[in-house]
């Protein structure tokens, strides 16, 4: 995936680039449910608790593949249907995403189960290694 340009960024301000590549709800929930779910088509993401509406989740994931996070190939079960998948860059959120999970569990009442937590904070490494496995 090519980098984008100076000039193509309201600024070089690595968090407004970041923001600017995943920085919406909506991606950050579609990374997680690749990540932590195994969710890998259209139809999966529709049925994530949060409601994306079709059109958003079209936008984010067209979004997330021209940014390089995730990666879209044809079903081969059925060549109607297409899954995603993240590629290395959507793998290196993991670390990200594991530690807005432990922080919002460490100040608010989350779902997370208390067992996927402890592994989180057990052993970073390890638990991104068992995510990459699946």
């Amino acid at each position: 995936m090519k980098k984008k340009s100076r000039d193509e960024y309201r600024s070089r301000c690595p968090i407004n680039i970041g923001l600017e590549l995943f920085g919406d709800r909506w991606s950050l929930l579609i990374v997680r449910d690749l990540l932590f779910k195994g969710t890998d088509h259209f139809n999966g993401f529709l049925e994530s608790q949060e409601k994306i509406a079709t059109n958003i989740l079209a936008d984010r994931l067209v979004k997330l593949e021209a940014a390089g996070i995730l990666e879209r190939r044809p079903d081969s079960q059925d060549a109607r249907r297409v899954r995603y998948r993240l590629s290395e860059k959507g793998y290196a959120l993991a670390p990200v995403l594991i530690e807005i999970i432990l922080w919002a569990d460490a100040h608010e009442d989350t779902a997370a189960p208390p067992d996927v937590i402890a592994a989180m904070r057990g052993n970073r490494k390890r638990f991104i290694a068992s995510l990459r496995k699946r």
